[in-house]
């Protein structure tokens, strides 16, 4: 392992660190203080290794390991004071994270040294991929189309380089996670299942504050019920029928709305879960009442609830949102069917931060 140049220690969990220190010739515990400096002090590069001795540092770096912690190119901070990341990688390759703060992010210190921001609670958007397959029509970032997966060191990076950004003390704060960024996580599941167990296992998250949404790879939602740790699931339905669905997310060729709400009938809810389904609704297109009413006998039986989306304008999307007595008459059928339903309050609109909208904007346009 030490032989391999251009390695990245982000995305290395316990063991593989533990192998790594002995091929190097280090006692056990230099994994345990590796670990903990890459993941829970969230160190930005090998010389801030402190806990390391500096023949250490050198021989990894002489090996050709580096850190891998991917720098923030840009922010965009809402009226929300939500923040939009453009987060680059080490081969100049760009994602977008969004953090999204509850509370006022009041400072706490003395003034020695940079105060650690306080918050009731915030969640941070994942991307798993450089753009998407799966081209959703009413999605931004399908716009990208797939450029790469990205490594789990790279999923995890985002989210240390975000908390590092904001100065937030995990000992204190609640951090929820979405993945629900750019990319589809079932089309890069191993590096995602490998990023949540270091999440878990390294960073010190629980897998309760998890979410991961996808469009509806039915083989991965199977595999994914079966993890030992895992976040709860979301599943983008977007559509109370097959074919309007079809004309909506393309990947419904090959995996049939029918497959789709069988597989979610088949996968293993814990104690007290639901599954989530996310519903984006477009104006005039799968907004109906009579939309409401399929969307209440495909869900009969089962233990969900559902997440309405009003579409969150973009270029190039040929969409309209609808107006707020359509959304609150979908909700009502929902809710009057015993099945409980959310209207979720659009976060970062304005610097194309919602959900939908994450297309490596460098720049802000109207959307008005």
């Amino acid at each position: 392992m030490a032989e391999n140049k251009n390695s990245e220690l982000l995305g290395l969990n316990f063991q593989e660190l533990s192998e790594l220190m002995e091929t190097l010739g280090q006692p056990a515990y230099r994994a345990r203080q590796l670990s903990h400096a890459l993941y829970r002090e969230r160190q930005p590069s090998l010389d801030l290794l402190t806990t390391l001795p500096l023949a250490l540092r050198r021989q990894l770096s002489s090996a050709g390991w580096t850190l891998g912690l991917p720098k923030i190119q840009k922010r965009f901070v809402s009226t929300d004071g939500t923040v939009r990341y453009l987060v680059e990688f080490a081969d100049a390759q760009t994602v977008e994270t969004v953090w999204m703060p509850e509370g006022d992010g009041g400072e706490e210190g003395d003034g020695s040294e940079p105060e650690t921001r306080t918050y009731d609670r915030a969640t941070i958007c994942v991307s798993s991929q450089v753009g998407c397959a799966v081209d959703c029509h009413f999605c931004m970032t399908a716009l990208l189309g797939l450029l790469r997966n990205l490594s789990a060191g790279e999923i995890v990076g985002q989210i240390l380089a975000v908390l590092n950004d904001q100065l937030v003390n995990l000992d204190t704060q609640r951090i929820n996670l979405v993945f629900m960024g750019q990319g589809e996580p079932f089309l890069n599941f191993d590096n995602f299942v490998k990023a949540v167990s270091l999440l878990v296992e390294d960073v010190g998250l629980p897998e309760s504050r998890m979410t991961v949404s996808t469009s509806g790879i039915v083989p991965r939602i199977a595999d994914f019920g079966q993890l030992p740790v895992r976040p709860k699931l979301a599943i983008s339905l977007n559509a109370s029928n097959e074919e309007t669905r079809l004309q909506l997310m393309p990947i419904t060729k090959k995996w049939t709305l029918e497959k789709l709400m069988a597989a979610a009938r088949e996968f293993p809810l814990r104690n007290r879960e639901r599954l989530t389904f996310e519903y984006v609704l477009l104006g005039g297109v799968n907004d109906g009442d009579q939309n409401a009413r399929e969307v209440v006998q495909l869900l009969r039986g089962l233990r969900a609830k559902v997440n309405l989306i009003s579409w969150n304008p973009g270029p190039e999307i040929p969409y309209t949102t609808p107006n707020s007595a359509r959304v609150a008459s979908f909700q009502r059928i929902l809710i009057d069917a015993g099945i409980p339903t959310f209207i979720r309050k659009p976060r970062g609109r304005d610097i194309f931060a919602a959900c939908g909208q994450l297309k490596r904007t460098t720049e802000l346009v109207s959307i008005s």
